[in-house]
């Protein structure tokens, strides 16, 4: 069945939803986890660009703003960095082999070649509920990885009168 599951995970209210559900599905099948993250500006919580005029001639960054912004930036990574720890210490004790990696880029781009290199059985992964012109300029991870995985791909969609949090995870055991 599966052997290998990349969890594609963000700092979202659906990430603990998608771990659960991903860990889960290892304990069902045996499969190991890679937890993975991928830093990008367009994350929901990621600190903002900020563009700002100084009082040079021309508009943009000052240095403080720059340095400022680097600040928030390394926060923000580190914290994330804890939250994939946290999630594979979880998994690990629950018997399931896990490992976890944080990459920078197009987050649809790092989920499919990740899943090329790692030779991924399965990616799962949440969607945002993004449609129309919102999903045409922003774009969807989801939808991207969905198209260009080198795998199977398990989308989590939550009904959108609950929120994230309020859906529980059920299984039940089979016997053989």
């Amino acid at each position: 069945m599966f052997n290998k599951i990349i969890v594609a995970l963000d700092r979202s209210e659906m990430g603990q939803s998608v771990f659960e559900q991903s860990l889960a599905l290892s304990k069902l099948t045996s499969a190991k986890l890679m937890l993975l993250h991928v830093l990008s500006p367009e994350e929901e919580e990621s600190p903002d660009l900020m563009i700002a005029p100084n009082i040079d001639y021309y508009p943009g960054w000052n240095e403080q703003g720059f340095k400022l912004y680097q600040q928030q930036w390394e926060a923000f990574k580190n914290e994330s960095l804890q939250m994939l720890q946290s999630w594979c210490a979880q998994a690990n004790t629950a018997g399931i082999t896990a490992e976890f990696t944080q990459n920078t880029g197009n987050p649809g781009r790092k989920i499919c070649q990740l899943a090329t290199t790692w030779n991924a059985d399965l990616i799962v992964m949440g969607r945002r509920g993004r449609s129309g012109l919102t999903e045409l300029v922003l774009g969807s991870v989801s939808n991207y990885v969905l198209h260009h995985a080198p795998c199977s791909v398990h989308i989590i969609h939550f009904p959108t009168h609950l929120k994230p949090t309020a859906v529980k995870l059920e299984t039940t055991s089979v016997a053989n």
